[in-house]
């Protein structure tokens, strides 16, 4: 089976498009699928995600699964389609409950699930205890998760500090997926989905 992964991320440019593919492909490789890897699709917006994968759907030959990857926005307390029914779309004919999964609550949760790619990613300059905590991590707002990491690496300087986009998805491509197994239930989700498929 070939499984496509239409990811919400990348922005419009063409070079942190490839940024963001190559920082999710690390990601995938770490988690154990070297040899048979999803086909990473870095499309921007959450809406251009959805519009892509429903794209890939309609083009789609019988050995071909396409999958999207969004940010939940939000807790999570309803299957994906139903979550993903907030923004407006409409689960397509035919789709799997697994042709939806989601990063709970954004991409920056996988990000401060691990401690040592941090420390590891920012050096000395990493305030650990500006950080939000391990446990309940899928339930801490995207603003709360995103604002704690800016504030646990402002001390880096601008240069360094973390920012989505080029600096964002280089670290995405040194966490270590075991640590993100540990701590994010819907990325486990995510590992078993591709699992079966691939």
């Amino acid at each position: 089976m070939k499984v496509s992964l239409y990811i919400e991320g990348g922005g419009e440019s063409r070079s942190l498009q490839i940024e963001c593919r190559a920082g999710f492909r690390k990601l995938f490789e770490c988690a154990g699928f070297m040899g048979r890897m999803p086909k990473t699709h870095a499309c921007g917006s959450r809406n251009r995600a959805f519009d892509d994968f429903n794209s890939a759907l309609r083009i789609a030959e019988a050995d071909e699964y396409p999958v999207l990857l969004v940010d939940s926005e939000g807790p999570v307390t309803l299957p994906a389609w139903q979550h993903l029914a907030r923004d407006g779309w409409v689960r397509p004919n035919g789709v799997d409950d697994d042709q939806a999964q989601l990063m709970v609550q954004c991409m920056e949760t996988w990000c401060v699930a691990d401690r040592a790619a941090l420390r590891a990613f920012f050096g000395q300059c990493l305030v650990p205890n500006a950080l939000p905590p391990l446990n309940g991590l899928e339930e801490r707002a995207k603003d709360d998760v995103q604002a704690r990491l800016a504030n646990a690496t402002r001390p880096c300087g601008r240069d360094r500090a973390y920012a989505k986009g080029n600096r964002s998805f280089k670290l995405l491509g040194s966490l270590d997926p075991a640590e993100l197994r540990n701590h994010l239930p819907y990325f486990v989700l995510l590992c078993d989905a591709l699992q079966q498929r691939l």
